[in-house]
């Protein structure tokens, strides 16, 4: 199995540069007060399409050949992947062909649709967002990219952190949430390798437990009806992305919903940012002291802001 290395993030990053927003990093000292550390946020809510996918679907939309990108991209997604793709694929000047389940957030439909995607619908079910995907690769030659466990979307993804530490210098830890686990594979690849000593842990719902059983078991455990208002991390651990972070991350914890919308509530009021659940899932790992931060600084990185703002938790 093919991984990428910290060479793979360095090439990522001069294509994603020339696309994506150098996000900012921010804190807060009322933050840092309340819970006795320095922390420094990460934010890629000011991300095109509002998330860090953007940075791995750039990388691997542009590293395509001449030849496959004639073809155009697809995927399968209800989420910020799908809008990261589609809006890739439209700065390259090709075709994205994304599958969707029926029942996605209008708001994510409208954003895919209007970035100028091809949208097909399916029922919600994995078996039927593959199958009609397949279909849909085998009638056009597209080249298919997945969300997470993808070669050049994982390098993509470790640009985030590159920034990171190259903005803000040397940490003790690095906190990431995980779902599918690109985004963290990508951190730990380009933590590890920079600052050696530097912890890399991620953070998930308590509900959506997968990652933290797999990495306790070291066995790909499936997620079977995870629920959790932290809708960006319901999916299972890639293959690619398990295998990276079985070698480069320190520990994973879980967070109760409740210290979630405590966290997301928290960043919205002392930083006045939008983040999406999911993003303040690192945070409530600090807030439920799953992770000794006392007098350490922590980089912590906020993954998206998109989120229904008529369905607010608080």
């Amino acid at each position: 199995m093919d991984l990428p290395v910290y060479a793979d993030v360095v090439k990522a990053h001069q294509i994603v540069q020339k696309y994506a927003h150098r996000t900012p990093v921010l804190s807060s000292s009322g933050i840092n007060k309340m819970v006795g550390a320095e922390l420094y946020f990460k934010c890629e809510n000011f991300q095109k399409v509002g998330a860090f996918k953007f940075r791995g679907a750039c990388n691997a939309v542009f590293s395509l050949s001449e030849a496959e990108a004639a073809h155009g991209v697809g995927t399968h997604s209800s989420g910020n992947h799908a809008a990261a793709l589609a809006l890739a694929a439209s700065m390259r000047g090709i075709a994205a062909h994304i599958v969707m389940p029926i029942n996605a957030p209008d708001i994510k439909k409208k954003a895919v649709a209007g970035y100028g995607a091809n949208i097909t619908f399916c029922k919600p079910t994995q078996e039927a967002r593959e199958s009609t995907l397949a279909a849909i690769i085998a009638e056009t030659g597209a080249t298919e990219i997945h969300p997470y466990n993808n070669f050049n979307v994982i390098a993509g993804q470790g640009t985030a952190a590159k920034e990171l530490i190259e903005d803000k210098g040397e940490f003790d830890i690095i906190l990431a949430p995980v779902g599918g686990g690109g985004l963290l594979s990508g951190t730990a690849i380009t933590a590890k390798h920079l600052l050696p000593a530097c912890r890399v842990i991620a953070a998930e719902p308590a509900g959506a437990d997968d990652a933290y059983r797999s990495f306790q078991s070291k066995t790909r455990v499936p997620s079977v009806e995870p629920k959790t208002i932290a809708d960006g991390l319901l999916t299972s651990l890639g293959e690619r992305n398990f295998a990276i972070i079985l070698d480069k991350v320190d520990d994973i914890v879980t967070v109760s919903e409740e210290n979630i919308v405590a966290a997301m509530r928290l960043i919205w009021e002392r930083m006045k940012i939008i983040i999406e659940p999911s993003s303040a899932v690192p945070l409530a790992a600090i807030l439920e002291k799953k992770v000794d931060v006392q007098n350490k600084k922590v980089g912590i990185i906020l993954s998206g802001g998109n989120l229904d703002l008529g369905n607010l938790p608080f």
